[in-house]
């Protein structure tokens, strides 16, 4: 974006005439080279051509001029870091997606979620299973107060509704959950193993969405189960790891199924901020 300022100033030489001098600053956002070239010249171009009397009033003039030039400089370059921390808060994590904002339906407010969570198809007929895992960062150090949002289909391979569901609620069905990391990057949750699509046309999964501290909310790749069999090889391969791996390996412990999955911040996510 191309910024303008005019200053007019107006200069009374000694021999009584005045005149004005009309100074232009003008930057781009990512060049602040430009503006301190062009007062510089000002100043020069000036101070050569209208003093060359007086001594005296050549060093007040100069010491105006110079006093505005640093003051001016100081409020452009201030500006233009604010402008980039503006993009930098603005820039949108993950691509689009649909459906992510359901993330902020939580019944519970985001301060007051828990680490571990129970869907609430937990005491119905059909497996149980336990899903767990610790969420890192780039550099792998564990990342606390990440919001986590799963949905999946009931034992009949839809997403039951109640009748009373609101916002996203009316398409992601009643069986779903919010939790946060805690201190160590954990999480957990407790659900009953999805059933596939009614006609088994996709794998068995379980829908996910993030959101970290200081980012919007954004998908990763679905919880897959390896013991599948219509996760054939072309649908692994067509996996984009967002977030790492999402195919989880069940272990059946006889009372439930359990699996892990550890979650990746930045990993495949599209317009992820670098560090």
């Amino acid at each position: 974006m191309l910024r303008y300022a005019y200053y007019k100033i107006k200069l009374r030489f000694p021999d009584g005439k005045s005149d004005y001098m009309i100074c232009c600053l003008y930057m781009m956002k990512s060049d602040i080279a430009v503006h301190q070239v062009q007062i510089t010249r000002y100043v020069k171009d000036f101070l050569s051509a209208a003093f060359d009397k007086n001594f005296k009033v050549k060093m007040i003039f100069m010491k105006i001029i110079i006093l505005l030039a640093v003051i001016l400089i100081s409020n452009t370059g201030c500006t233009q870091n604010t402008a980039k921390k503006q993009v930098q808060n603005n820039i949108h994590v993950g691509g689009r997606c649909e459906g992510c904002e359901a993330i902020h339906e939580s019944p519970v407010p985001f301060d007051s979620l828990k680490d571990v969570t129970w869907l609430p198809d937990w005491n119905d007929k059909g497996r149980k299973l336990a899903i767990n895992g610790v969420i890192y960062d780039i550099n792998g150090k564990p990342v606390p107060n990440v919001i986590i949002y799963v949905y999946h289909t009931d034992q009949t391979g839809i997403y039951p509704k109640k009748g009373d569901e609101i916002g996203w609620g009316k398409r992601h069905g009643y069986i779903r959950g919010w939790m946060k990391t805690n201190e160590k990057g954990e999480y957990k949750f407790f659900t009953l193993r999805p059933v596939a699509y009614p006609g088994r046309q996709a794998p068995e999964h379980i829908h996910i969405t993030i959101k970290e501290p200081d980012k919007n909310e954004y998908w990763i790749d679905e919880y897959l189960f390896d013991d599948d069999p219509i996760l054939t090889e072309k649908e692994r391969k067509n996996c984009q790891d967002r977030g790492g791996s999402g195919i989880i390996k069940v272990k059946d412990t006889g009372e439930m199924l359990k699996a892990e999955r550890n979650i990746y911040l930045g990993k495949n996510i599209p317009d992820y901020p670098k560090q």
